[in-house]
């Protein structure tokens, strides 16, 4: 299955609280919680672009499936992640205490993100 394409949030889940807890500012936080972002997906093989595009902030990470590679979080931080295949429609990556699982169904991408006990969810569609 092809991750590729372009997606838009459709509904998101403690947006704020986790924004909160991974130190995203408040003004930034108030800024991004009503923007519908866009996620653009190009998938190579195991080699895939990732870029999220919310309102003019804009975060891209390139990686390739089983390889360790730097990935800029929503802080603007970078750090080192390996992200994995489960099946042919799932994502699995952990980096800095984070984990973050993006599946694919049809046309509903979804993506959650947990540190501890606190979990944000994204909902988005293929457009």
């Amino acid at each position: 299955m092809s991750f590729t394409g372009k997606y838009e949030l459709q509904s998101q889940e403690n947006f704020e609280s986790f924004m909160k807890a991974i130190g995203l500012p408040d003004d930034q936080i108030q800024k991004g919680k009503d923007i519908k972002s866009i996620s653009e997906i190009v998938q190579d093989g195991k080699k895939f672009k990732v870029t999220v595009t919310t309102g003019t902030k804009v975060l891209h990470n390139e990686f390739t499936i089983g390889e360790e590679c730097d990935m800029e979080m929503l802080t603007g931080e970078k750090v080192k992640a390996v992200v994995q295949m489960e099946g042919n429609n799932k994502l699995v990556a952990n980096l800095k205490g984070l984990k973050s699982v993006t599946e694919l169904n049809g046309d509903i991408i979804t993506n959650t993100v947990t540190m501890g006990d606190i979990s944000y969810k994204r909902i988005s569609k293929r457009i």
